[in-house]
């Protein structure tokens, strides 16, 4: 054997057994030491042929502005009153922006002003409405600013959401921007879509704040509310009749610690087996907690989560260590999930579901037989008219056909891929091309025979004329996919990436694998007339 032609079979034996280690799972069930040493993943089938549900969320990035504002309103009144400069109203009156009232201006005008361009560069002045005994300011965020948190809240979003997917334990989810402000979800396979829609679209914010036990919660619930004060619910559904309890707390509006700091979150069970929420905060947290607990020992913590009050315990001493705990009336899967949702971290604003549709199993069946049917009769058709009219070259070139389609399935789940009926049609676009690759070179090989070539000048003629032809359309329908899985949304990637795989392993299969074979004949016996 020519040692050209010896490298040319080992690359193909290569070739061959990685597509068979790739493959094999997903035709057999592999013991553990397989999975544990060797490649495990399957082809996994997309949402139109195994069912599972589809959403499109809206970021509502207008919330991440205002939560902007409110967290710097909170952080100007600590510096106003550690820089003891009088002010006597601050609120926000838009999403983007706040109004300030600095007494005596005359003294404490260029000091603000000062204090502004040094520690809040974000925020800019919109007007200044200056009188004898007080400047009322109207800050708001810069242009620069609102468009980073706007990006942020929604890329930010998208990675939060794609945290708690992988914690729900969905395989193979498809989750990726669509617009601006838009994220497209599928999830193949789900069991419980309300379930998974909660922890998906469930905001987690988690505050503590103090319970302001010093004034009258009644007075409070008839409008007498002091004004560093909120009033937020414990809501609580009854497991047995369903029915909705909603108990009023008056709390602190300073958030003393967010869920900003947590690391980790999970569940545990008490001494009668009921299941509640552990935390644990980063060095930063631990501290900020110790303080907490320090300065408001024999005072109620509430700890919120989505402004819903889940407990308010009596710090009774000190807490260092950097954990806390959340009880309330849960179940061993709620806790589970609000543990999920807790270690994902919070999303900087809220989202709304704008579309929701689910895709039942019998509807994927029908989808997989449909495009397996019209696979295995197209392939079925190309197979038997190759082998009648093309002869022994012909079945050659449906055994390279065969080899191209599990190069791609084993391409598939090398790469983690997701196979869906446009990915179906990509394949059978993919035999197409195949075929007509391989027809070029026949007919080429058959023209030389023509000629009075002998089989070798034949076939060296053939692939020499063919090659140029086979190249220059499966790189520019390549280049094409390649357009379309970067321009292209879910569906569309997938037909673009199994054209784009399958059109590389035709040009390896009709190029270099029927050659091989070719050569090997002819370099072993005298061959005096093709099968063609």
């Amino acid at each position: 054997m020519e040692k050209s032609l010896k490298w040319k079979f080992i690359l193909i034996v290569v070739i061959l057994v990685i597509t068979c280690f790739y493959l094999a799972p997903s035709v057999f069930t592999m013991p553990s030491w397989w999975t544990s040493t060797f490649p495990s993943e399957k082809v996994s089938l997309g949402l139109d042929l195994q069912g599972g549900m589809h959403l499109l969320l809206e970021v509502e990035t207008e919330k991440a502005l205002s939560n902007t504002i409110d967290r710097m309103i909170g952080e100007l009144k600590d510096v106003l009153l550690k820089e003891r400069i009088p002010f006597d109203r601050i609120e926000r009156v838009q999403n983007d922006t706040l109004l300030i009232e600095i007494l005596n201006p005359e003294e404490y005008k260029d000091k603000f002003t000062k204090l502004l361009e040094e520690q809040f560069p974000i925020l800019e002045k919109q007007s200044v409405d200056e009188k004898e005994k007080v400047v009322t300011y109207t800050l708001g965020l810069s242009l620069k600013e609102k468009q980073y948190l706007q990006t942020f809240a929604v890329d930010k979003g998208l990675e939060t959401i794609r945290n708690r997917v992988d914690e729900f334990g969905v395989a193979e989810p498809i989750i990726q921007k669509q617009s601006e402000d838009r994220i497209l979800i599928q999830l193949p396979g789900i069991k419980d879509p309300k379930r998974a829609i909660d922890i998906i679209s469930r905001t987690a914010l988690l505050e503590f704040k103090i319970v302001n036990d010093e004034n009258d919660l009644n007075k409070a619930l008839k409008g007498e509310m002091p004004f560093d004060s909120e009033i937020l619910y414990s809501k609580l559904e009854d497991k047995k009749t369903g029915e909705m309890t909603k108990t009023p707390y008056l709390l602190k509006k300073s958030t003393l610690l967010t869920g900003e700091h947590l690391t980790t979150a999970g569940v545990r069970f008490d001494q009668f087996n009921r299941p509640y929420v552990t935390l644990a905060f980063d060095s930063i947290g631990g501290k900020i907690f110790e303080r907490i607990t320090g300065e408001n020992i024999k005072k109620r913590l509430a700890i919120i989560l989505d402004n819903n009050v889940y407990s308010a315990p009596v710090i009774k001493d000190r807490i260092g260590g950097g954990g806390a705990i959340i009880e309330g009336n849960f179940t061993s899967e709620t806790a589970r999930d609000l543990a999920i949702v807790l270690r994902a971290g919070s999303l900087p604003a809220p989202v709304r579901i704008l579309e929701q549709r689910t895709v039942g199993p019998s509807l994927g069946q029908d989808s997989i037989r449909e495009g397996l049917t019209s696979t295995l009769v197209g392939g079925i058709a190309v197979v038997a008219f190759m082998a009648v009219y093309y002869l022994l070259s012909g079945v050659l070139a449906n055994a390279a056909l065969l080899l191209n389609i599990l190069i791609i399935l084993a391409a598939l789940a090398a790469f983690r891929a997701t196979l869906s009926l446009p990915g179906i049609a990509g394949i059978v676009l993919t035999i197409g091309m195949a075929v007509d690759a391989n027809v070029l070179i026949l007919e080429r090989i058959r023209e030389e025979i023509r000629a009075g070539k002998t089989p070798r000048a034949a076939i060296d003629a053939g692939y020499s004329r063919a090659m140029s032809a086979i190249i220059d359309s499966n790189l520019t329908t390549i280049i094409s996919a390649l357009f379309l899985f970067q321009f292209g949304t879910g569906p569309i990637k997938g037909f673009a990436v199994t054209l784009t795989i399958g059109l590389t392993a035709s040009l390896f299969t009709a190029i270099v694998c029927t050659r091989v074979v070719y050569d090997y004949v002819l370099s072993k016996w005298r061959v005096k007339k093709l099968s063609i």
